[in-house]
């Protein structure tokens, strides 16, 4: 397994083509950095410093304008813009963790509210793919299981158009595994994007 350096190396060197490197289709611009967050080096707080890091270098050496999008932030904003904080936290009160937190998966994925992907579409829809980069961080806000994170790209395919690397916490037992707490009843996904992290 190629340590994170390297991975962060061959990702920074991807970017530097128009479109990037790792782009399968102009509706599949998208890529996938696996970072281990149970690793020292790569804990959360300091995959945020790097991920700023890489953005400043990216942003000096192709004249692109990167994007740093927080997904905790888009959670948040979903549930905020569905039926609130408070109707979750009276949820859990009355029902248990399990069923607030199958809610806010509701929240985050029926069209009735305010799912992920249609928040992902409106804060790139004005990009210009050509100019624009996306990172999209803080992805361990949906531990322990209310988004199946490894199929968000597959399901922005088509939608979003500017070239997009999710960073994602987790590990690789041959499929990646979010957070490393997959149940044996998670479906794997059939990854069509490059995956920096699996090397």
């Amino acid at each position: 397994m190629l340590s994170l350096s390297e991975r962060l190396a061959l990702l920074e060197h991807d970017l530097q083509a128009t479109p990037p490197a790792f782009t399968m289709s102009s509706d599949l611009p998208f890529a996938i950095f696996r970072y281990d967050p149970h690793e020292a080096s790569e804990n959360e707080w300091s995959m945020r410093r790097q991920i700023r890091h890489l953005a400043t270098r990216t942003e000096h050496s192709t004249g692109k304008k990167v994007h740093l999008l927080s997904l905790a932030t888009l959670y948040w904003k979903s549930i905020a813009e569905s039926e609130g904080i408070d109707a979750v936290v009276e949820l859990e009160k009355e029902q248990g963790f399990e069923v607030a937190q199958g809610q806010v998966q509701i929240y985050l994925t029926d069209p009735d509210f305010r799912p992920l992907t249609h928040l992902l579409v409106e804060e790139t829809e004005h990009l210009n793919p050509k100019q624009d980069l996306v990172f999209l961080y803080r992805a361990a806000v949906f531990a322990p299981s209310t988004y199946r994170l490894s199929s968000l790209l597959e399901q922005l395919m088509g939608r979003v158009k500017t070239p997009t690397v999710l960073f994602y916490p987790g590990t690789w037992r041959e499929s990646l595994n979010f957070m490393g707490l997959r149940s044996d009843e998670e479906p794997l996904g059939s990854y069509r994007v490059k995956i920096y992290g699996r090397e």
